[in-house]
């Protein structure tokens, strides 16, 4: 891909603001979800030392090299999901373990019926 065409294709997009950094044998990647093509490009530059991460866009802003780097770390949608399910069942399970104690706390107290 030629970065001329590649910064007429970005024209008037969101990642126009990463037009200036467009110069130079460049890979691309795009993605619906940002953290995963951060994550790929990456992870694939840790084991090859040819790759040389320059910088990119997120949501309308440029990111430099530690910008992406910091990207690429951020847990994966399914996982944000995850820990945010458990924050909401946190109250939820404590609650109900502490009404579980209690019940069975006033079931030793009560006599036995007959």
């Amino acid at each position: 891909l030629k970065n001329t065409l590649a910064r007429r294709a970005v024209a008037g997009s969101q990642f126009e603001v990463a037009a200036e950094q467009m110069t130079g044998p460049l890979i691309y990647g795009f993605s619906e979800d940002a953290v995963a093509a951060a994550k790929v490009v990456a992870d694939f530059a840790k084991t090859n030392d040819k790759l040389v991460i320059r910088g990119g866009a997120f949501a309308g802003k440029t990111l430099d090299v530690n910008g992406v780097k910091q990207l690429a770390n951020i847990p994966s949608k399914e996982v944000l999901l995850a820990q945010l399910c458990g924050l909401l069942m946190s109250p939820i399970s404590r609650t109900a373990v502490v009404l579980g104690a209690l019940a069975a706390k006033k079931g030793e107290g009560e006599p036995a019926a007959a």
